[in-house]
């Protein structure tokens, strides 16, 4: 009667052995999506930071050394000109116009 229960015992631990699930494959890693149909799983996206351009230089005309040349008389710029623009000197009788250097 001893090996009859063990006998018994043995059966019904090893079919609820085999009756247990088994570890699950939950990771899908690619391959046939269906029959006939290839289907791989796209490369992962890596996002680029925006590029940012430095504005371009603003042009501004040579300024002059400060000095105006008007025909016999020199003086100092009264305000900033640029370079051959118009300028003028004080004389005893009115201005004198000359161009800025």
């Amino acid at each position: 009667m001893r090996k009859l229960l063990i006998g018994a015992t043995a059966i019904v631990v090893a079919s609820g052995i085999a009756l247990l699930p088994g570890v699950a494959n939950a990771w899908w890693r690619g391959g046939y999506y269906g029959p006939g149909v290839i289907f791989v799983a796209p490369p992962p996206v890596y996002y680029a930071p925006p590029v940012i351009y430095a504005p371009p230089p603003v042009y501004a005309p040579p300024m002059a050394g400060g000095t105006c040349y008007a025909g016999a008389y020199i003086c100092p710029l009264e305000q900033a000109t640029p370079v051959g623009g118009g300028c003028s000197c004080p004389t005893n009788q009115g201005r004198a116009y000359g161009r800025a250097r």
